[in-house]
């Protein structure tokens, strides 16, 4: 059974390939073999505003234009790029914690990771979450749900694992459905290098409708040539959306890469511009 982020991508990756011939409603409501109406109603449900003012957002323009009016200054009001950083985040008010050198090596013993699959915004999703905060967050695509969670204990391969979709359910409520609140802070427990740290923090000073380049981050970070680099551990990001990935596109303002579809980063940032435009 389509969902119906199944019907927006689809209509969102015609959108992305016609978007020269700036299509009609008429146009991209038959490529999903939908009436006109009933898709204009689909669609503003989904994403807020209509057809058409998501087209608008949805040009190569505008995504140059954000890259160069925000340019550095996207990280000029923060330094928490650093590991022991307490500073307010933008977004959901997120705090990273990278695990220490023992945790690494206990690979998760005496640790309790519950999961589950939920339906948001942008398809299916895959959440692991320990008492410490969220683990993983993947988008699930083709992948079974017996995938992901194998994915998620070769990275913590001896702690215990319990499915648990009302205990997963309300933070996946929090991540995509509430404003952000100071008073219901996410936090997330993460494996990575201090560089993959760096960058990971580095992404959650992206406010949602911004935008920056990996040569941006590798700057803010420190590293102003490990732009590629910088690509790497956003391509490694274990927890998608929270940690905004998606906001991170080439200089040229072209999407580049993205690890869970380039119709879903799209999908993503339009939605996150219209609501913010």
């Amino acid at each position: 059974m389509k969902t119906d982020y199944d019907r927006i991508a689809k209509a969102i990756h015609y959108i992305r390939n016609h978007v020269g011939k700036q299509p009609s409603l008429d146009d991209i409501a038959a490529h999903v073999h939908l009436s006109p109406h009933h898709f204009q109603r689909l669609f503003s449900r989904w994403a807020g505003v209509s057809p058409k003012r998501f087209l608008q957002v949805l040009t190569l323009e505008k995504a140059k234009r954000l890259l160069t009016e925000h340019d550095m200054s996207v990280f000029d009001a923060s330094d928490a790029v650093g590991l022991s950083s307490g500073s307010r985040l933008y977004d959901h008010f997120v705090h990273i914690e990278a695990v220490t050198p023992s945790e690494y090596r206990q690979a998760g013993l005496g640790l309790t990771i519950y999961y589950g699959i939920h339906s948001t915004p942008f398809g299916d999703a895959f959440i692991a979450v320990t008492a410490r905060g969220i683990c993983k967050l993947l988008f699930m695509d083709e992948q079974t749900k017996s995938e992901l969670l194998n994915h998620v204990k070769q990275a913590w391969p001896h702690a215990d694992f319990l499915e648990d979709q009302q205990k997963t359910a309300m933070i996946i409520e929090s991540i995509f459905h509430q404003e952000p609140s100071a008073t219901r802070p996410l936090s997330l427990l993460v494996r990575g290098t201090n560089f993959q740290i760096n960058v990971w923090q580095a992404l959650l000073n992206i406010q949602p409708g911004q935008l920056t380049s990996y040569s941006h981050i590798a700057k803010a970070i420190g590293k102003p040539g490990a732009a590629r680099a910088v690509g790497s551990a956003v391509g490694a990001n274990p927890v998608a959306f929270v940690i905004p990935c998606h906001r991170v596109l080439r200089q040229s303002g072209n999407l580049g890469g993205y690890r869970w579809g380039l119709t879903r980063k799209q999908a993503i940032l339009a939605w996150e511009a219209a609501k913010n435009d």
